[in-house]
C-alpha cells in the first residue's frame, strides 16, 4: 500500500468515502429525515442499531412500506453513517445537539465528505455569484463535463434536481422553482465541524480555514476565525491564535485510535 492508498484507507476508517457514486443519484441530503431521526433517537449514547430500529420498526419517519423504510435507511447511512463508532458521525452528532442553527451546514458538510456526486457539484455552486439565478441546465452540463457520457439525460436531470435541493436545504440557494445563489449561514458549530473535517484530513494552522470544507461555510476567513474563538470559549473545540500562528484541537471528539489514524497520514 503506497502513501496515498494508506491515506485514503485511514480517512475511510474515519468515515469519509471516496466512492464515485452516492445518495444524490436518488435522493437529496435528506435534511428533514435526518432532523426527525435525531430528534426521535435523542440520547447521547445511541448506537447504530437504535437508529435502524427507529426507522425500520418504529417507522419514526412515516414511510409507507418496509421497502421504503429500508431504502431510506440505506441512503441515510450512506450520507451520515448513523454510527457513533464512525468519527465524522460522532462529531456531527456532537455539534448537532449543541448548535441547532448549524444543522443545515452540518448535514451538508457530512454528506459532502461521504457523497462523491455531491462533491463533484461544489465548484459549480461555490463559483456562482450570489444574487444570481442558477439554472439547472447549466448544472447538468457541468456534471456531464466531469465524466462525459457517464449519465443518461434522465439521470442527469434527476441528479441535478437532487443536488439543487440539497444546496437549497443548506442555505446556498433560495427559491422553490428559480434557484438564486444566496449565502449560507455559518455558526460556531458549523465552523468547528468544518475545521474538524479539515483537521482529520491533514490541515493545520491557518490552512484549516482554506480547506474544501471551510469553503462550504460561505463565510469570510476572519468571520470564521471569530466563530472558532467563540466555539473554543464554549468548550466545543480548542482554538488558540497568536498573531498568524493558529492551533485547533478536538479533544472531545477524537479517540486514541482516531489520533493514530490521523498521525499516520503524516
Amino acid at each position: 500500500m503506497n502513501t496515498e492508498e494508506k491515506r485514503i484507507h485511514n480517512l475511510s476508517r474515519l468515515g469519509l468515502s471516496f466512492e464515485r457514486g452516492g445518495a444524490h443519484l436518488a435522493r437529496t441530503m435528506m435534511l428533514k429525515e435526518l432532523h426527525a431521526l435525531l430528534a426521535y433517537v435523542d440520547t447521547e449514547n445511541a448506537q447504530k442499531s437504535d437508529y435502524l430500529n427507529a426507522i425500520m420498526v418504529d417507522n419514526c419517519l412515516g414511510k409507507r412500506s418496509g421497502r421504503t423504510r429500508k431504502i431510506t435507511a440505506r441512503h441515510l447511512i450512506g450520507l451520515y453513517a448513523l454510527d457513533p463508532s464512525v468519527t465524522i458521525f460522532r462529531a456531527l452528532h456532537y455539534y448537532w445537539k449543541r448548535d441547532p442553527k448549524a444543522q443545515p451546514l452540518l448535514a451538508l458538510l457530512c454528506a459532502y465528505s461521504r457523497d462523491g456526486v455531491l462533491r463533484s457539484s461544489s465548484p459549480f455552486i461555490l463559483q456562482s455569484h450570489q444574487g444570481k439565478e442558477v439554472f439547472r441546465d447549466d448544472m447538468e452540463a457541468y456534471l456531464d463535463a466531469q465524466e462525459p457520457g457517464r449519465f443518461s439525460k434522465a439521470t442527469l436531470k434527476s441528479t441535478a434536481q437532487n443536488i439543487s435541493s440539497t444546496w437549497t436545504q443548506s442555505g446556498h440557494f433560495s427559491g422553490r422553482v428559480h434557484k438564486i445563489r444566496s449565502r449560507a449561514e455559518a455558526t460556531p458549530g458549523s465552523v468547528s465541524y468544518a475545521l474538524f473535517l479539515g483537521y482529520i484530513t491533514g490541515a493545520r494552522g491557518p490552512a484549516l480555514f482554506e480547506t474544501e470544507y471551510a469553503k462550504l461555510l460561505d463565510c469570510p476567513k476572519e468571520s470564521a476565525i471569530e466563530m472558532a474563538v467563540e466555539a473554543s470559549r464554549r468548550g466545543w473545540m480548542v482554538f488558540k491564535r497568536v498573531g498568524k500562528v493558529m492551533e485547533a484541537l478536538f479533544p472531545n471528539l477524537l479517540t486514541a485510535g482516531d489520533q493514530e489514524l490521523i498521525h499516520e497520514q503524516g
